[in-house]
């Protein structure tokens, strides 16, 4: 029994590790002058708690178009400056698992010293990528009366289902109210009675 746990913990590291370390977020878009003509040679700074370092910049391409990856979840503020033009920034953008947020960004003719704050939601549709991903917090996990192992909190995604094949402790059988919990297997004890 105590090998099966080992592999069993081998292979949710294997799969599980990869995994959290992609789920990275991006923040990408254009930046455009107020005629509508792409910008190139714009820096870009996102900032963040989140990140280590605080701030991470990119300069927009030829096409105006940016890209800033490998973000960690977290709230972000986007700032847009270019020499002779008035400085953007956008506030409250959110980014949650490998989500990337489209923030695009027009910057007008004005004087060094002036900055433009805008303020909005964070977009809730990624338009860069198909992955299609769902993020539990605390909160749903915590009022959800469930165990606490990976099994048991994956099935409350829409569209996942555990068969009910593999039984191993309460593995692969749904797990409602918390009943097997995390339960681990006794050993050393004997059918006849106590040692």
């Amino acid at each position: 029994m105590r090998v099966w746990l080992q592999v069993l913990s081998v292979l949710t590291s294997v799969i599980v590790i990869p995994s959290v370390a992609a789920a990275q977020g991006s923040i990408a878009g254009s930046v455009r002058d107020a005629s509508g003509a792409v910008l190139p040679g714009v820096t870009v700074e996102a900032s963040s708690p989140a990140l280590i370092e605080k701030t991470r910049s990119v300069v927009t391409d030829g096409t105006g178009q940016y890209k800033i990856v490998d973000l960690r979840p977290g709230t972000y503020t986007v700032t847009f400056a270019l020499p002779g033009f008035s400085t953007v920034r956008r506030d409250g953008i959110e980014l949650n698992g490998a989500f990337t947020a489209t923030v695009n960004a027009d910057l007008r003719v004005g004087a060094v010293a002036e900055t433009i704050t805008v303020s909005g939601e964070t977009p809730i549709v990624d338009i860069q990528s198909t992955t299609r991903q769902q993020v539990l917090d605390h909160g749903v996990i915590d009022s959800v009366p469930t165990g606490r192992l990976v099994q048991n909190l994956g099935v409350l995604l829409p569209g996942v289902s555990v068969s009910g094949g593999l039984t191993l402790n309460g593995v692969g059988t749904q797990d409602v109210g918390g009943s097997s919990g995390n339960v681990r297997a006794q050993h050393g004890q004997h059918a006849g009675g106590d040692d």
